[in-house]
């Protein structure tokens, strides 16, 4: 979870280094700046991986404890599955908001251009 608050992180202060300038006026290449932006969408693919393999992890040890402890309760199974999806919620939660931020910053840059 630190990992994917962390690509968090990177991907908002990314979006407004590359942003701000556009919103000031001071940006004169748009189109250098609208490549730039392309990024926000692969840094949240990168945390939407990240979620995935969070939770492969997670049902990895969830079947360890299963495996030498033998016999387990359902709901105690269903309770470490549904721990271990988890990560895969924050990636694809982070994944959505990248591609939010990316539409509307791609929007307002192509305004901007014309």
């Amino acid at each position: 979870m630190g990992i994917l608050t962390a690509i968090l992180i990177i991907m908002v202060a990314w979006a407004v280094y590359h942003f701000l300038p556009v919103l000031t006026g001071k940006e004169i290449n748009l189109s250098g700046t609208k490549s730039k932006l392309k990024h926000i969408k692969t840094i949240g693919t990168l945390a939407l991986i990240f979620g995935i393999f969070g939770q492969l992890i997670g049902l990895y040890q969830a079947f360890d404890v299963l495996m030498k402890r033998g016999d387990v309760s359902q709901s105690l199974l269903a309770g470490g599955l549904k721990v271990s999806m988890i990560p895969t919620l924050y990636g694809i939660i982070i994944f959505i908001l990248s591609l939010l931020l990316w539409l509307v910053f791609d929007f307002i840059v192509t305004k901007k251009s014309e």
